[in-house]
């Protein structure tokens, strides 16, 4: 039996995964077909000159969830870890990691909205994170948006990690209304803003809130540099400026920013890669 050509197969192969990509989306798929000079059939989700467009109406696909491991990444009974996208939650305690205040409140409170129940995934620009955990915004049949709810109670910060910009709008302002009614973690003092002159010893675990006036802006060939201190800067990626307004304008600002704090050698940074992490105060 004579198999089939490999271009057949890998066009097979791409209509596939398009296909998974956009199966959880409410609203019509867009998929982009061409055919090349040698008669090959192409498949994307970008536009091109002479492709003509695919519509595809696709349904819903619900998963029954086997584990919640912590209040932003649950398993399913297929196998797929998922891990919440635009949000982070305190850890809770496991291998090589100690638990943060909160995270076991927003464990309990996903394993309980979770309990017997299905969910549907919505992906964004990035299929899959490092660790091989799928990326999704989850949601419950009865259309229960979950990671929104984390935020609005307070459970988890927003995290937005570009190219994935899905529902941010709708985070953030969830996000600003927990801070100001002191919801979860923002009454906790754990998690209070600490100054950046203050940064200047010892090791810093998990999500931070650090505080100060940029004191000046410093330039590599790769990174941007956003000083607060003596020993602490906040940190961005040159490729990714164009995201923010022009560094210039946070000069002499005093301001919020929030997220992981680095150590290199004496000196302290916090990377950002989206403009949602600095608050001007």
């Amino acid at each position: 039996m004579t198999s089939a050509p490999s271009w057949q197969k890998k066009t097979f192969y791409i209509l596939q995964f398009l296909l998974l990509c956009f199966i959880s989306s409410r609203i019509q798929a867009e998929i982009f077909q061409w055919t090349d000079e040698k008669g090959n059939k192409h498949y994307s989700d970008k536009a091109r000159q002479g492709a003509k467009q695919l519509t595809i109406q696709t349904g819903y696909s619900y998963y029954q969830v086997k584990k919640v491991y912590d209040g932003d990444t649950i398993l399913l009974t297929n196998g797929n870890k998922i891990r919440f996208l635009g949000i982070n939650t305190p850890e809770v305690e496991g291998r090589q990691k100690s638990a943060q205040t909160g995270g076991e409140e927003a464990k309990r409170w996903l394993q309980q909205k979770l309990k017997n129940k299905k969910v549907r995934l919505e992906k964004d620009a990035e299929y899959k994170d490092k660790y091989g955990r799928l990326l999704a915004h989850v949601f419950t049949e009865d259309n229960q948006h979950i990671n929104f709810q984390l935020v609005e109670k307070g459970l988890a910060s927003v995290n937005i990690y570009p190219p994935n910009f899905k529902y941010n709008d709708d985070l953030l302002k969830a996000e600003k209304q927990a801070e100001l009614s002191g919801l979860g973690i923002w009454g906790y003092s754990e998690y209070s803003p600490k100054p950046a002159s203050q940064i200047n010893h010892g090791s810093y675990k998990g999500w931070q809130r650090v505080k100060g006036r940029v004191e000046a802006i410093r330039q590599t060939r790769k990174y941007s540099y956003l000083k607060l201190s003596e020993t602490f800067a906040i940190k961005l990626a040159n490729k990714s400026k164009a995201l923010f307004p022009s560094l210039n304008s946070y000069k002499g600002k005093q301001i919020e920013v929030r997220g992981w704090i680095n150590k290199h050698k004496n000196k302290y940074s916090l990377f950002v890669r989206h403009p949602s992490a600095i608050h001007i105060k």
